[in-house]
C-alpha cells in the first residue's frame, strides 16, 4: 500500500481527509501539521511516500516554504490550499509540484484521490517526446516525470520511430512540427501506419501560430494539438490525461468484451475467435498444438455446502493458478460454470501431460479460505488433453473433452491424454 504525506494544521481538513482516504482510496495518509514534523516523517519513513499533500499556509511555513524541502526529497506534491492568488498560482507551478488544489470545492479531495491514483499508474505508462529543440525537450520532460511518467525522448522523427521500434508499449508520442530529416506531420502518418488511434495517442506541438497546422496535424493522424507560444502547465497536465486515460478506457472497454467478468479469463467468444487463427498458423507453419479441457470436480457441492460466494472464491483461486502457470501465448479461457480450456502451441507433447500434472497437483494442494473465519476447503481438477490438431478448434476442444469425460469417470482429479504422440 502506497503512503501519503499530508501536512495540514486544520484539524477540520487534517481529519477530513483521512476519512475520506480511508473510505474511497487504497492509499495510506500519514498526516502531520507542520513543516517541522513533514521533514521528520520524511527522514524517519520506511518506504518512500508516493505523493504529498502540502497545505500553502503553516505555522512554520506561511508562504509555502514547505514545498522546496519535500520536493526536493522527489515526492510528487499538490498544493491543498484555501485560496489562490494569480501570484500564489504563479508562484506553485515555479515549484514543479503536481498541482494545486482549493479547499472550498466540495469535490476537492475527490479530486485529490483521482490524481493519486493517476501518479500511481503513470510509472508504468511510457511517453515519447520528440524535439530538436534541447531546451523545450527538457521542459516537457522535466514535466512529464513529476507526474511520473517514463519519458523517452528523440531530437527528430527517424531517431523517434528507432525509439518507438525498441518500445512497442508507448502510450503516447509528443511531436513538435518543424524538426530535421523527418517534420511532425510525416512522423505522424508514419507512426499511424503501425498504431491506431486506440493503440497510442499523438500529440503535436509547434511554435507556429498558424490555424491550420493543427488541423493538419490531427488530419495527418494526431488527437490533439498544443502552440508553444500559449503553453500553460496546467492545460498541458490536462491534456496528456485526457489522452491516456482516453486509451485506457478504450482498453478496458475492448478487456471486458473478451475476458469473463469474475476471473478475468479470456471468455469463450474470444476463445474460438483468437483460436481459430491461432490453429490456422499452426496448421501453415506446421506447429504442434494441445489443448486442455478442464473441469473442477464436484463444483455444485461447493455451491451447496458453502455458498455461490465461496464458490467464485474457487473460481477465481483455480483462474489465478492457471493463468500464472500457463505462457503468455497459451489462450487460458473459462468457457463456461466451472469448465475452462487451454490452448498453446509449439508445447511439446510428449511434455503436456507432465505440465498439466503438475498444475492439477497445485490445484489439489491449494488451501482456499471461505472468509467466513472457520472453513478452508481445497478442491481438485479433472483434465483432457489432445496433442493432435485435428481439423479446426470445434474438433479439438471435442476430443479433448471425450477425455475430459473419461477422467471424470475414472475417478475423478486426474490427467489423460490421447496417444496420438
Amino acid at each position: 500500500m502506497h503512503h501519503i504525506l499530508i501536512v495540514e494544521d486544520s484539524i477540520f481538513f487534517g481529519k477530513l481527509l483521512l476519512k475520506k482516504f480511508s473510505e474511497e482510496s487504497p492509499f495510506h495518509p500519514v498526516w502531520v501539521k507542520t513543516k517541522a514534523e513533514a521533514l521528520i516523517k520524511i527522514q524517519e519513513a520506511e518506504q518512500p511516500f508516493l505523493a504529498a499533500i502540502l497545505d500553502f499556509n503553516l505555522p512554520d511555513a506561511p508562504a509555502g516554504e514547505i514545498i522546496d524541502p519535500v520536493v526536493d526529497h522527489g515526492i510528487p506534491s499538490i498544493i491543498y490550499t484555501g485560496s489562490v492568488s494569480e501570484d500564489i498560482r504563479k508562484l506553485v507551478w515555479t515549484k514543479k509540484v503536481v498541482d494545486y488544489v482549493i479547499k472550498n470545492d466540495l469535490f476537492s479531495i475527490e479530486y485529490i484521490i483521482g490524481v493519486l491514483t493517476r501518479l500511481e499508474k503513470n510509472s508504468g505508462t511510457k511517453i515519447l517526446v520528440v524535439e530538436d529543440s534541447k531546451f523545450f525537450r527538457k521542459v516537457v520532460s522535466d514535466l512529464l516525470i513529476i507526474h511520473r511518467y517514463q519519458v523517452l525522448n528523440a531530437s527528430n522523427g527517424v531517431e523517434a520511430l528507432e525509439v518507438l521500434g525498441e518500445n512497442p508499449d508507448i502510450k503516447l508520442v509528443l511531436t513538435d512540427f518543424n524538426m530535421p530529416e523527418m517534420d511532425g506531420f510525416a512522423l505522424t502518418q508514419k507512426i499511424r501506419e503501425q498504431y491506431k488511434k486506440d493503440q497510442l495517442a499523438i500529440i503535436g506541438i509547434s511554435s507556429n501560430e498558424n490555424e491550420l497546422l493543427a488541423a493538419n496535424f490531427i488530419k495527418s493522424g494526431a488527437n490533439d494539438f498544443i502552440i508553444k507560444q500559449s503553453f500553460l502547465t496546467e492545460e498541458f497536465y490536462c491534456r496528456i490525461t485526457q489522452a491516456i486515460e482516453l486509451l485506457e478506457h478504450i482498453h478496458a472497454l475492448r478487456e471486458a468484451s473478451i475476458k469473463d467478468f469474475l476471473t478475468k479469463l479470456y471468455n469463450r467468444r474470444y476463445f474460438f475467435d483468437a483460436g481459430n487463427k491461432m490453429h490456422a498458423l499452426a496448421k501453415r507453419q506446421n506447429h504442434s498444438m494441445v489443448c486442455a479441457m478442464m473441469d473442477i470436480d464436484h463444483f455444485k457441492s461447493v455451491n451447496d455446502t458453502y455458498g455461490h460466494d465461496v464458490g467464485d472464491l474457487v473460481l477465481k483461486q483455480v483462474s489465478g493458478i492457471l493463468n500464472n502457470r500457463m505462457r503468455e501465448s497459451d489462450i487460458v479461457a473459462r468457457l463456461g460454470g466451472e469448465e475452462f480450456c487451454v490452448l498453446g502451441t509449439n508445447m511439446d507433447p510428449k511434455e503436456a501431460f507432465r505440465i498439466f500434472e503438475d498444475l492439477r497437483q497445485q490445484i489439489e494442494n491449494t488451501v482456499v479460505d471461505c472468509m467466513d473465519g472457520e472453513n478452508k476447503i481445497s478442491v481438485t481438477i479433472s483434465i483432457g488433453i489432445t496433442t493432435d490438431n485435428q481439423d479446426s478448434i470445434d474438433s479439438m476442444t471435442k476430443v479433448a473433452d471425450g477425455l475430459l469425460y473419461q477422467a471424470k469417470e475414472g475417478g475423478r482429479n486426474r490427467v489423460i491424454v490421447d496417444q496420438t504422440n
